[in-house]
């Protein structure tokens, strides 16, 4: 039975892509899988997946690594696949030695803004440069690449397009999908914001919008739902100010809910939002939550991001957007409004699509093939050697 080792820095041993999608792909087809996250402290089995998972992420860099080079020894995977650079260059010495696959998965921008937030200028920029020549030595390291999306490819493709590589998009699995397609009321319309409350993923721009509709059509019952939370402590004080300012009348905030019912959670909403800023790292970025929203049959108001435009196109089940203009996003709701026909429509695309193009079953196969041919190259190549 090959062994295939997920190594992740800051995401959570059960996080979406790599626990329920990818190492349960792996696992159905007869792979001993195990995961190894320092987000969290947990050491078990859940689903016949190995978890060991260490609350370390303030931790020293080389604790880290050493954590990793452990479970790497104690497991002794035939592929290895990882999230950060800091994974990747963790287990340098242990692919090279056993002559294995390291994968690199790239789903996030590296370095993030968030990364870079803490410094002040000029260290900003060589911060930057430093973060961005260890992806670049991650990526000389890495045997292979998965990519989220096209967009992150830059710039790891420029220097290492010899190398093999898949995009594995961030589709849901179905099993974790919750149908729920409304008919609008005319009278009433329930407004959902989901994820990170922050300026940079748009909160205060869903309020300005909403707050437009209301000035425009006084009549209507405008119910708001926040189903999310603040990182940072600024970021809360940010969204107790926002909510002070706007004073909605039914509002209600609900904390993140679990991945598995994350559909239910915003079952009874009309439309789902993300005004998200349009600075790079965004622009570039195809959000994962809009697959989840199609696949409830919802349509959706999102920021006009290159990301999504480049692997998606036109939306036929809701609009892109400026998301700083209040104006014309309260005009795309008040037309919903007025012709629920279109409404529906949109909600039967989201649905459509999602079930012919964006869901997991029809990447899944290809996901696990990638590996598959990889482990079998392993195997000649050490037979040979």
């Amino acid at each position: 039975m090959p062994k295939v080792l997920f190594l992740t820095t800051s995401h959570s041993y059960s996080d979406d892509r790599i626990f329920y999608h990818q190492a349960k792909a792996l696992r159905d087809n007869g792979y001993e899988v195990k995961i190894c996250s320092l987000y969290a402290e947990y050491k078990g089995c859940i689903d016949e997946i190995e978890i060991e998972s260490f609350a370390i992420l303030e931790e020293s860099i080389e604790t880290k690594m050493e954590t990793f080079r452990k479970v790497c020894n104690s497991f002794h995977p035939e592929c290895i696949i990882c999230s950060e650079p800091l994974a990747v260059v963790a287990v340098k010495k242990f692919v090279k030695e056993h002559r294995i696959s390291c994968i690199y998965d790239i789903t996030e921008w590296y370095p993030s803004m968030s990364m870079l937030q803490k410094y002040r200028f000029p260290v900003t920029i060589f911060q930057a440069i430093k973060f961005s020549l260890i992806q670049l030595y991650a990526g000389f390291l890495s045997t292979h690449f998965i990519f989220g999306e096209t967009t992150k490819k830059f710039p790891l493709v420029y220097f290492f397009g010899f190398k093999k590589q898949i995009i594995v998009p961030y589709y849901p699995d179905s099993l974790y999908i919750k149908e729920s397609i409304k008919q609008l009321d005319p009278n009433v319309i329930k407004l959902c914001y989901t994820g990170q409350i922050s300026k940079d993923k748009g909160i205060e721009n869903f309020f300005k919008a909403i707050d437009r509709l209301r000035q425009k059509m006084p009549a209507l019952h405008i119910r708001i739902l926040i189903i999310g939370s603040t990182v940072q402590e600024s970021d809360e004080l940010y969204f107790s100010s926002l909510l002070k300012i706007y004073s909605f009348d039914d509002i209600e905030i609900r904390k993140p809910t679990r991945f598995e019912t994350f559909t239910e959670a915003f079952e009874d909403a009309d439309l789902c939002f993300d005004l998200r800023e349009i600075n790079f790292e965004n622009n570039h970025s195809l959000p994962i939550k809009l697959f989840y929203f199609m696949g409830a049959g919802k349509p959706v108001i999102y920021s006009n991001l290159k990301g999504i435009r480049k692997h998606m196109g036109e939306l036929s089940f809701g609009s892109l957007v400026e998301p700083h203009n209040a104006e014309a996003i309260s005009n795309v709701i008040i037309n919903y409004i007025r012709n629920p026909e279109l409404y529906h429509s949109h909600a039967l695309n989201a649905r459509k699509e999602f079930k012919e193009k964006y869901n997991w079953e029809l990447i899944k196969d290809s996901f696990v093939d990638f590996v598959k041919n990889l482990l079998i190259n392993n195997h000649h190549a050490a037979y040979y050697h």
